[in-house]
């Protein structure tokens, strides 16, 4: 049998589990399995319990359980309703107000919490209400967080870059240094798209007082906690101090000295952060344990090889590829979670980039920008979730709002394909290499 019939049955085999709603991570394992009985003589349980064990017990994935740890702490915390009161005196002179605390505020957590959903139900829960309770039109509320939100997997430390670091073989404390000028750039361009549809919506806005300069800087200092995670986690990594796994176990500690020097810190806050740390990086080692079984049944049917091989006799050019992967994780992103686009798609995509010279640390980026769009693409957006979660508005109607959001982070794929020094010039300044 052809390897082209063997990759039809394969990718419907998948879909059809899809489709019945197994899990994804079980789906991947049983389309893994099934590649390694029927189309290989590999012994298929020797080389089952390889997979399993290989895909689940890197050094790297440590952090995993610790990063999303620190993120259901500070989700159960008031920091984010001292990061509103801190940054709205300022924020408030900017062209749309108080719409840029949810950009602003969605990328200081983003730098600390490292997941998208995290980020959005954070800062959702105190300036959703806020907004609305003083007049913001709802689609640039709703919109903006939607948006902003998304920055929770690019800007570092980021649970996919672990995720992709792992799958891909590439430097977890490399990439997330590569996140860290397109996390910026990308945050600049979500409040100039603040600034423009404020212009647009002028005469709904409301007029926000002015306070002192002084006074303004001064509810500053409800920021400096966030700003002390960030320099606590970032900056142990940038400077050599720490692996990523051991800031992640720093980063714990200081959101639990936090959450403890505000009073918040009790048994049952700290029990009900440690089970959703648990049930969400569950959730996650099933779906690398299914892909790690899928990518070693690929290895030997030679399906990726073979893509490979063509793309390089064809004369594909790294643009040509990028633009049909972009549509492929577009349509993706309708049905499939961020996670399960990454771990589906890494063994048979990474042979094909690699073989006509794109950058695996370039395209770790690229890869999380289209899973951030994949966050507020219905109909499975879980940022959309998150804020349907919220407010109760009708899913499609929050798609809606955050139409022009999606038009930015295509943007950020276009700037990244024309300036790719934006991933990698840090990484390479910082490390020498």
């Amino acid at each position: 049998m052809s390897l082209l019939w063997e990759s039809l049955i394969l990718v419907g085999l998948l879909f059809l589990l899809l489709a019945l709603g197994v899990y994804v991570g079980l789906a991947l394992l049983l389309v893994g399995l099934a590649g390694l009985v029927f189309f290989t003589t590999a012994p298929p349980g020797a080389n089952l319990a390889t997979a399993l064990w290989s895909a689940t017990s890197g050094w790297s994935l440590a952090a995993l359980p610790l990063f999303v740890w620190m993120g259901e702490v500070l989700y159960r915390s008031r920091l984010a309703q001292g990061l509103f009161q801190g940054l709205s005196p300022l924020l408030s002179r900017l062209p749309g107000g108080l719409l840029h605390v949810n950009v602003v505020a969605s990328a200081l957590f983003a730098a600390v919490i490292g997941s998208s959903a995290a980020t959005t139900a954070t800062v959702g829960r105190f300036t959703l209400p806020e907004l609305l309770r003083r007049g913001y039109p709802k689609p640039l509320a709703l919109g903006s967080l939607a948006g902003a939100g998304t920055l929770g997997f690019l800007i570092p430390p980021s649970v996919i870059m672990i995720v992709y670091g792992v799958m891909a073989e590439v430097s977890v404390a490399r990439l997330f240094m590569a996140g860290v000028v397109p996390g910026a750039v990308l945050t600049l361009l979500f409040m100039l798209l603040v600034a423009l549809l404020a212009f647009l919506y002028r005469h709904q806005l409301p007029r926000e007082p002015r306070k002192p300069l002084c006074q303004s800087l001064v509810g500053l200092l409800s920021v400096f906690p966030v700003l002390f995670l960030i320099l606590l986690v970032l900056g142990s990594i940038y400077l050599g101090v720490a692996t990523p796994t051991e800031a992640a176990a720093i980063g714990v500690a200081g959101s639990l000295l936090l959450a403890g020097l505000n009073r918040e810190l009790s048994p049952r806050m700290f029990f009900e952060s440690l089970m959703g740390a648990i049930r969400t990086t569950s959730m996650i080692g099933l779906i690398l344990a299914g892909a790690g079984v899928l990518t070693l049944a690929m290895g030997f049917t030679g399906i990726p090889r073979a893509l490979a091989t063509w793309a390089v006799e064809a004369g594909i050019t790294p643009v040509a590829l990028i633009f049909f992967l972009s549509l492929v994780y577009i349509v993706l992103g309708w049905f499939l979670d961020g996670i399960s686009i990454v771990v589906l798609t890494i063994s048979v995509i990474l042979p094909v980039v690699k073989a006509i010279g794109v950058d695996p640390l370039w395209f770790g980026v690229y890869l999380v920008i289209m899973v951030e769009l994949a966050q507020i693409t219905p109909p499975v957006g879980f940022n959309l979730f998150v804020i349907q979660s919220l407010t109760g508005e009708d899913l499609f109607h929050i798609a809606r709002y955050a139409l022009p959001f999606m038009g930015v982070l295509l943007l950020m794929v276009v700037l990244l394909v024309l300036f790719p020094e934006l991933a990698t010039w840090l990484p390479r300044t910082m490390t020498g290499g």
